[in-house]
């Protein structure tokens, strides 16, 4: 049996949840702290593709990265093409799963007691150690919550990742991409196992996450 859409469907999730974990915290930190207007149009717009069928974002993704357009043309020069390669997986996985990290901490941060981080700034604390010493700590489970959604969802995005890098064993295969694939040709006990294998890994992540909930809490 291949494995390689595991292996692929992991490091991409991983890659792109590392990558939404710091924007997502770092938009959501800055709408944040914006006047209610600025901060309702920054927060539609961020989170626009949560409400986007995937298969648009990915659509809008080509007409951006696509060799044909001239974005994609000018990052093409440099040996970097988005369309039909696996690191365009992260590219998809990051614009879906972006929005469920930034909602979430942004949560986090709104349900923060801004008292201590007054309290801080009269002893002389730096805002870099307030917001990593103390509101970070105090907003972890929101902040674990959204990290664990974006894992999650970029694991099983299929839309944006299907019209972007489409399905190439070997090369660009996903697990869902992979399910469909097997199903698309009658194989059901193969699309079957790989429906398992997902279950098995968002199992396992929701676990070790109530865990730490546990262990913090």
């Amino acid at each position: 049996m291949d494995w390689y859409p595991l292996w692929n469907s992991l490091r991409i999730a991983g890659i792109a949840c590392v990558i939404v974990f710091f924007t997502g915290i770092f938009a959501a930190y800055y709408a944040y702290r914006l006047p209610g207007i600025w901060k309702g149009i920054l927060d539609a717009v961020l989170t626009l593709p949560m409400v986007l069928p995937p298969t648009v974002c990915g659509y809008f993704l080509l007409l951006i990265f696509g060799v044909k357009h001239p974005i994609g043309h000018f990052l093409q020069q440099f040996g970097i093409q988005f369309v039909m390669s696996w690191y365009g997986g992260i590219l998809a996985a990051v614009v879906v799963s972006f929005p469920l990290m930034y909602r979430t901490a942004r949560g986090a941060f709104e349900s923060f007691d801004e008292n201590l981080a007054h309290a801080g700034r009269t002893l002389g604390l730096s805002e870099k150690y307030i917001f990593w010493r103390i509101r970070m700590p105090l907003c972890r489970q929101g902040i674990l919550a959204g990290t664990v959604l974006s894992f999650a969802r970029a694991l099983g995005e299929y839309g944006a990742t299907s019209m972007l890098i489409g399905y190439t064993p070997g090369r660009t295969a996903t697990i869902a991409t992979t399910v469909y694939q097997l199903w698309r040709v009658n194989d059901d006990a193969g699309a079957m196992i790989w429906v398992f294998v997902n279950l098995a890994i968002s199992t396992v992540i929701l676990i070790a996450v109530n865990l730490l909930e546990k262990k913090h809490g």
